[in-house]
């Protein structure tokens, strides 16, 4: 029989309906249960494309006598992640509190009134993997309960305390203004740490840092520092031929097991591939690179064709095991290969590392060894095999759409629209724009987190907003329609009223359900923080709208978190690139004219053609209604299309020959 999660429409919380655990989702009747029964609560915290999620459900939650257990000792309640952020953050901050580390699928037992006093993350069902046996943790906890109870409670409000100290992360406001010391320590603190063999930071498993390569662009852009290129680079080669990269049908799985990027734990998540997308855009921006550039658009063009909804959401992962198998989906047997492409396979087979032992559990798992000119030949074997592939049984893919990841993934389209010129994805991209406010965008101004089946669910986060807000941006600066510009703006403003602090932002809103604690994460992991996000987005802002207040807020957050980004630069990838914006040769570039215009396009393919993370761009009509700030005053020379460069307060002359605005954007600094 199913089970309470039967009624919800996270994918995650589907796959457990049917399991023989009385799961709960969380919420108001799940907690009565556990204070009426005076029974302790265990709280399993997951994702629906988590691979070892799916190993402790069918070894545990399917099992009978672990259900029964759990039944009669425990109210047990089942959480996506995904959908409840704020929860894992607040959990997962006890869990590593008690054990030093943390991960998915996340295990921990609360009081009823929902203080954590033990957990961890996977349990076998028996004692192995240097773990406690599942039956016998489930054992130990309820006769604790049953017997020192006191002292569980005791343990609880220390644990407690110490998730409240580690979200309320110690911060120190600059006393002095921003610096740009602050960035160089950053940058050399990272170079340090780089692996100039393999690329990246860290060994295995070893993830994509989106953020830091980000931020290494970005300081190569405003400084010329030769080194931070050189990083950037070896990194996003790296990446582009290993295995982490799927060879075949384009885009990004989760992360190396290994620190030469060669075998993925297959999972492929829309955040990766949204970020990921934008640097290797920027890379070939940089350097004309055409792996970089090829790159992006095999995993946009992945996007566009696996994970988009007909209404224009984007979904939010694919999973990493088909047929009870991790990865068979994406791997290969050399024979396999050689049927498939006759007199071609050979030239494959050397090119893509495949050999008749494989590399992983006796397949190949493909990496690209050879030259951007073999790649570019062999583009038809890649397309056959990719046919066949897709004869396979395919992965399950999590079809809920996250309001925050499809603002990552909108900036991502409307940037390559304009980067690169292909009409597509700036249509996918209005369209993924229209779906987010219109479907996930509330007539009271919020944002939902999620939507899944024609259903919008749960309020939004931090995140959600300050993603949103950067993918609107983008797409005002696609498309040139002051409608984006208006919604983002709209949602800053919500922003403010609903999640402003002293020194930041909390990461929900004053509205929210009210946790143990209220979150406040401000380091950045696999998606920026909604903190270090909101720095970045709210200075953008601040030069279309013209308004001095979002700037204030912005420098506020980054004083703040200053000094922990000068010592901890690993972690704040994403407070860097707000750090680096605000201290950078902010440049604003306005064009009066019609953006359809021929005279105004070619101003813009001036503008768009380098890579000027530091800039941003307003085009319209000077009689239009409802136009950016930014544009107001500003007319037309002559009756032609005229462009304005502004340098922080400095303006030069108006111009309206494409050659002349292209030495005015090199004499400024960033590209030209």
């Amino acid at each position: 029989m199913a089970n309470r999660l039967a009624g919800e429409n996270s994918p995650y919380l589907q796959q457990h309906a049917q399991n023989p655990v009385d799961w709960y989702p969380w919420g108001a009747e799940a907690l009565e249960a556990a204070r009426s029964a005076d029974v302790p609560i265990f709280l399993s915290v997951g994702y629906a494309s988590c691979h070892w999620c799916h190993v402790m459900a069918h070894e545990s939650f399917e099992d009978q006598e672990i259900a029964d257990l759990l039944n009669s000792r425990f109210v047990s309640i089942k959480v996506d992640r995904e959908e409840r952020p704020d929860l894992d953050q607040v959990y997962m901050g006890a869990v590593q509190a008690l054990t030093g580390r943390g991960g998915w699928p996340m295990s921990v037992f609360l009081t009823p009134q929902g203080r954590p006093f033990y957990g961890g993350t996977y349990f076998p069902p028996d004692g192995r993997h240097g773990s406690p046996s599942f039956r016998d943790v489930l054992l130990a906890v309820s006769e604790a309960w049953e017997n020192r109870r006191v002292e569980l409670e005791d343990g609880a409000r220390n644990l407690v305390a110490a998730v409240e100290r580690g979200i309320a992360f110690p911060v120190q406001p600059a006393r002095d203004g921003l610096s740009a010391d602050t960035l160089d320590i950053a940058l050399g603190g990272l170079l340090g740490a780089f692996d100039t063999e393999h690329g990246g930071w860290g060994s295995a498993p070893k993830f994509p840092q989106p953020m830091l390569l980000e931020f290494l662009l970005r300081r190569y852009a405003a400084s010329g520092n030769p080194q931070a290129l050189a990083a950037a680079v070896t990194s996003l080669e790296a990446m582009a031929r290993g295995g982490i990269y799927d060879q075949l049908g384009g885009g990004f799985h989760r992360y190396s097991v290994d620190e030469e990027w060669l075998v993925p734990h297959f999972e492929k998540m829309l955040y990766d591939n949204a970020q990921l997308a934008r640097v290797y855009l920027h890379g070939w921006q940089l350097t004309g690179e055409r792996l970089f550039r090829g790159i992006a658009e095999e995993t946009l063009d992945y996007v566009a064709r696996e994970m988009t909804a007909p209404e224009g959401a984007f979904y939010a992962a694919q999973d990493a095991d088909t047929e009870a198998e991790e990865g068979r989906f994406f791997v290969w047997e050399a024979a396999e290969i050689r049927q498939a492409l006759g007199p071609e396979a050979e030239r494959f087979v050397e090119a893509y590392g495949v050999t008749d032992e494989g590399n992983f559990e006796g397949r190949n798992v493909l990496s690209f060894r050879g030259t951007p000119d073999e790649r570019a030949a062999l583009a038809d074997a890649r397309d056959k095999l990719l046919r066949l592939r897709m004869e396979r049984t395919r992965p399950a893919r999590d079809a809920k759409a996250i309001a925050s990841w499809n603002g990552l993934m909108l900036a991502a389209f409307a940037e390559a629209a304009r980067a690169l010129g292909r009409d597509d994805y700036a249509e996918l991209a209005e369209r993924n724009g229209e779906f987010v406010l219109n479907e996930m965008r509330t007539g009271d101004g919020r944002l939902s987190r999620t939507w899944m089946a024609a259903e919008a669910k749960g309020n939004g986060f931090l995140e959600d907003y300050t993603h949103v807000i950067e993918g609107l941006i983008e797409l005002y600066q696609a498309t040139f329609d002051p409608r984006w510009f208006e919604a983002a703006r709209g949602l800053a403003d919500s922003m403010i009223d609903r999640f402003g602090g002293a020194g930041g932002f909390w990461d929900t809103s004053c509205d929210h359900e009210e946790l143990i604690v209220r979150p406040r994460q401000v380091q950045d992991n696999a998606i920026p923080s909604g903190g270090g996000m909101a720095a970045y987005v709210l200075q953008r802002l601040a030069q279309l709208a013209v308004d001095g207040r979002y700037a204030r807020l912005a420098e506020e957050s980054l004083g703040a978190m200053q000094l922990l980004l000068s010592r901890y630069p690993l972690g704040f990838g994403q407070w860097l690139v707000a750090l680096d914006y605000a201290l950078g040769p902010a440049r604003s570039v306005t064009i009066a004219g019609d953006p359809a215009g021929a005279a105004c396009q070619l101003l813009l393919d001036v503008i768009h053609r380098d890579y000027r993370p530091h800039q941003v761009v307003a085009a319209g009509d000077p009689a239009a209604a409802d136009l950016p700030p930014l544009l107001r005053g500003r007319s037309t020379k002559n009756g032609q299309a005229t462009a304005y460069v502004c340098t922080r307060a400095a303006c030069g002359e108006p111009v309206t020959e494409p050659a002349r605005l292209e030495a005015i954007l090199a004499e400024s600094g960033e590209g030209g």
